[in-house]
């Protein structure tokens, strides 16, 4: 919860407290103004962050960022977005009116304390004490980054206002200077002095960016001028400044941007605010038990905004804390010497006085006092005080300086006319008249002036509004735009300043132009063309010649105060000398400018030249003309001079702003009861206008539809015919294709049972042929094993052969033994002894033989064995004899001729033999027999499976 609390100078005190059972202050840590100066956004330790509206006396939280912010900034382009640096050393920019985060922004190693904005909102720089950030706040990307050693520091780095420079300062007390663009070092400031050296640590510049202020740990202040870059001046601060903590310029609305007031916030917590030039203390706000921590001026200078040591926020008015010092300042005399007491009368008082303001008195070489003996004239008194102006100036001395120079210094020149036209700055009744919101009369005002500026043409059609709601004459003025426009266009920044320099000039300038309403001055002409008369008769002939009135030749000079004949810098000048004199001055320029123009308007004969001729420049000087109203001033008698018909000048006055009725009440009445009735009257018009419009309009639009409808019926009656013909040519077309379809099918038809036919024929023959396949391969499964069986018994009977005859041979020489045994006995031993060795030499010839005839047998079995083998493995390869003929088969056999052929035999032992011959020879033969019917069988076997086709593998 916030508690309000309003004093004096104080507009308000924010006090921020929990709603807990136990209150405790949310102390506020850092503070921003916007742009306008009319709003604020204030952090506080907890990370809360308020938007404070003082022109719409509201506030708002835009956002919990649940840290301490350490610091902000709320001059961005976009108006609703501000930046607040961050505890977790992070930038953050927020929305006030979406409360939504727009960017975040990181990159710092430590606090961010300081954020400067460019002055063209694009670019920012945030600061901490080892880097300093450069961020391009369009695309919130980081652009460049400075880099320092952590022995030097950074204490400051900021844009100058209304500049393209970095200044960037650190804690050896070196200052330099950078272009935005290229980072190029423009220049760097030299040393301060040794006598008056100190460690700057807060620094401030004038809005022109002139004039750099530093302080630091002193009570010393250095100016610097950043043209001359030069140290020009040293300020002194009171001795109980020990340590500058914070330094601000205040913004003034009418010097330029070269502020003159400087805002010094010491270790007290008293912030001080003195004049840079004069070295004067103005005011100071704060207060040992209220000190302040730190602060924040408004662009306009209208707002102080302060964050005091116990957490609250105090905004001050720098209005009210300037009051006495724009109060005219008493008469600065000092009491030389004092007359007798006796000697002293209410008619004659007499003071020794000197001339000037407070200054020492004189002393000659006799030390004797130089006095002058004054009597008090009460007259002259008078005359002094009319002439004193608020902020210390005096009209006399304007006026000396004004005809010395011819115009006011451009830097001067709105203090000045603040200061000679008195205006009392009515806020509070200012704000009443523009919260009445723009006046009916206004509301089209840019189709009758279509003025290229939005922002121009908003503030004139504000202006003119609040004069009307201040006075009713003013919402039927026809040109009151036309006057006000130039001075909307000079202070098109500060309305209020715009519109009480407009009230201030009717109310003495304007004098008794209202009288013939709606009609022009008559009475005002009438002095002008009186004037004229008197002293340059010949012009005032040739317009009455050529039928041209002072409502051609003078009004439209009045109606736009000269903007239309002048340029700005003319008018300027001439509106110098306006304010500074009698408000007959406004009346004598009309006759001057027609007077110094007398050689052109005299060569011109037609209405259509004079007319032209004072709506448009012309080429004349203004200066000329300027003397020639003083001299008219000086010179016109006093019976026809406009200063005796017109009133002094009357400023406005304080706090509430004068009724103005200075007009026929009763015309304006009628003519606003008649302007209300014709409104009304136009309204109605309007209304019924509007209503037969659009009935017209729902008439034209009935007819159209109408007209469209039957258009549609007629496309779409013809879209039928043609889509009936179309429907009959597919239909015809859907017929052929039906024929022609059903022919195809008929055709597939015969072609599908023709397929299955033959697919039914190859099926059929497929079966039958892998059943001779599963046939054959039966057959020839039956064949190998009856060839197994075959080979084995036929393996059996050989066997079986070989074991008979091994048995009948070991039979044999059994026998033979036996039959030498018994011829032995019946022989001579010696005999039967060499016949038995004879005997025994044959035996061994006949088993060698018989060996032999045995290993040729074996050998042959072994080789037709293997032929039929391979012949049942390989079945299609082609037989190749194994026998030429039977010759060569029986000659691998032994003979018996070739064994008797050896030796000759006995003829027991011959015929022995000879039987066993014919015995091995008829069962070899029986045997060979045998194997060759059985290669016979296995040949013709091998023979039918290569002729078989081979059905079941395909």
């Amino acid at each position: 919860m916030f508690g309000f609390f309003f004093f004096d100078r104080i507009i308000v005190n924010i006090i921020h407290n929990t709603s807990n059972y136990h209150p405790k202050v949310l102390r506020f840590l850092n503070v921003a103004f916007d742009g306008t100066g009319d709003c604020l956004i204030a952090g506080d330790h907890q990370g809360n962050i308020y938007v404070f509206d003082l022109y719409g006396n509201r506030f708002n939280l835009v956002q919990r960022t649940a840290q301490a912010c350490t610091a902000l900034a709320f001059n961005l382009r976009r108006k609703s977005e501000f930046l607040v640096a961050l505890a977790d050393y992070s930038i953050k920019c927020f929305d006030t009116v979406t409360k939504e985060l727009v960017s975040w922004m990181r990159g710092h190693e430590s606090s961010v304390f300081s954020i400067s904005v460019h002055a063209s909102g694009k670019y920012a720089i945030t600061t901490s004490s080892d880097t300093a950030q450069l961020w391009d706040l369009d695309t919130f990307q980081r652009k460049r980054k400075l880099n320092i050693l952590r022995s030097v520091g950074i204490q400051k780095v900021f844009f100058l206002p209304l500049s393209n420079t970095i200044l960037s300062c650190f804690k050896d007390n070196s200052i330099f200077a950078w272009e935005c663009d290229t980072l190029f070092c423009k220049y760097q400031l030299p040393a301060p002095p040794e006598s008056s050296s100190i460690l700057y640590k807060v620094f401030a510049v004038t809005r022109d960016g002139r004039i750099l202020a530093a302080g630091g740990k002193s009570n010393h202040l250095h100016l610097w001028c950043l043209e001359a870059r030069q140290l020009f001046r040293i300020i002194q601060m009171p001795t109980k400044v020990r340590a500058i903590r914070h330094l601000e310029f205040l913004p003034d609305s009418f010097d330029a941007g070269s502020n003159q007031v400087l805002g010094v916030l010491s270790q007290d917590g008293i912030m001080r605010f003195i004049n840079i030039q004069t070295c004067k203390l103005l005011f100071e706000i704060g207060s040992l038990d209220e000190g302040i921590s730190s602060s924040a001026i408004s662009p306009h200078g209208r707002y102080i905004a302060s964050i005091m040591e116990n957490g609250s926020l105090n905004i001050y008015s720098v209005q009210a804390l300037t009051q006495e010092i724009n109060k005219p300042p008493p008469p600065l005399v000092k009491v030389i010497e004092d007359l007798p007491k006796n000697k002293l009368s209410s008619s004659d008082l007499k003071r020794k006085v000197t001339s000037g303001r407070v200054q020492q008195p004189a002393k000659s070489r006799e030390s004797k006092i130089q006095t002058r003996i004054l009597k008090q004239d009460l007259t002259g008194d008078f005359e002094s005080k009319k002439n004193e102006l608020p902020d210390g100036l005096n009209k006399k001395r304007l006026q000396i300086l004004l005809k010395g120079y011819g115009e006011y210094p451009t830097k001067y020149r709105m203090f000045i006319w603040r200061s000679l036209l008195q205006l009392p700055e009515n806020h509070t009744a200012f704000s009443s008249l523009i919260d009445k919101g723009t006046h009916v009369a206004f509301l089209n005002l840019q189709k009758k002036y279509p003025i290229k500026s939005r922002k121009l043409l908003r503030v004139l059609q504000r202006t003119l509004s609040a004069l009307a709601h201040w006075s009713v004459i003013f919402s039927d003025t026809p040109y009151l735009p036309l006057l006000a426009f130039p001075f909307v266009k000079l202070f098109q920044n500060n309305q209020l300043i715009c519109f009480e320099v407009i009230a201030t000039l009717i109310i003495n300038w304007c004098q008794h132009w209202f009288e013939y309403f709606p009609n022009p001055p008559i009475n005002i002409l009438s002095m002008i063309e009186n004037v004229l008369a008197f002293h340059d008769k010949e012009l005032l002939q040739h317009f009455i010649d050529h039928d041209i009135t002072s409502q051609l030749y003078a009004w439209p000079l009045l109606e736009t105060v000269f903007s239309e004949v002048l340029t700005r810098e003319e008018w300027l000048k001439l509106f110098d000398n306006i304010f500074s004199n009698h408000p007959s001055f406004l009346l004598m320029t009309v006759v001057a400018y027609n007077m110094c123009s007398r050689a052109p308007l005299l060569n011109c004969n037609l209405k259509d030249d004079f007319e032209f001729f004072f709506h448009h420049r012309n080429n004349l000087d203004i200066n000329v003309v300027i003397r020639q109203v003083y001299h008219l001033m000086e010179t016109t008698p006093t019976d026809i001079h406009p200063d005796s018909m017109l009133n002094v000048f009357v400023a406005l006055t304080k706090g509430q702003y004068p009724v103005f009725n200075q007009y026929p009440k009763f015309i304006v009445d009628y003519q606003t009861q008649e302007q209300e009735r014709i409104r009304n009257d136009e309204l109605d018009y309007l209304r019924e206008r509007q209503t037969v419009e659009d009935m017209q309009a729902k008439v034209d639009q009935q007819r159209v539809e109408d007209e469209a409808w039957y258009q549609k019926q007629e496309l779409l009656r013809q879209a039928e015919e043609t889509r009936r013909e179309m429907l009959l040519q597919e239909e015809e077309k859907m017929i052929q294709q039906r024929q022609r379809l059903a022919a195809v099918k008929r055709e597939l038809k015969v072609k599908e049972m023709h397929l299955q036919d033959a697919a039914r024929r190859r099926f059929l023959k497929l079966q039958q042929d892998q059943r001779e396949m599963e046939l054959r391969r039966l057959d020839d499964e039956i064949g190998r094993k009856n060839l197994t069986e075959n080979q084995e018994a036929v393996a059996k009977e050989m066997r079986a052969d070989a074991d008979a005859y091994r048995r009948k041979v070991d039979l044999e020489e059994h026998m033979f033994h036996k039959l030498i045994e018994a011829g032995e006995t019946q022989s001579q031993k010696t005999q039967k002894w060499k016949e038995a060795e004879g005997k025994e030499l044959r035996l061994k010839s006949a088993k060698k033989a018989s060996a032999l005839s045995d290993a040729s047998r074996k050998w042959f079995l072994k080789q037709e064995i293997n032929a039929a083998v391979e012949h049942a493995e390989n079945p299609c390869h082609k037989e190749e004899p194994r026998f030429q003929n039977e010759q060569e088969d029986s000659s691998c056999l032994p003979r018996t001729s070739q064994l008797n052929d050896s030796s000759e035999m006995d003829p027991s032992t011959q015929i022995s033999l000879n039987r066993r011959a014919v015995e091995w020879d008829t069962t070899g033969q029986n045997l060979i027999e045998k194997v060759r019917n059985l290669r016979q069988r296995l040949t013709a076997q091998a023979r039918h499976r290569c002729q078989t086709p081979h059905l079941l593998a395909a």
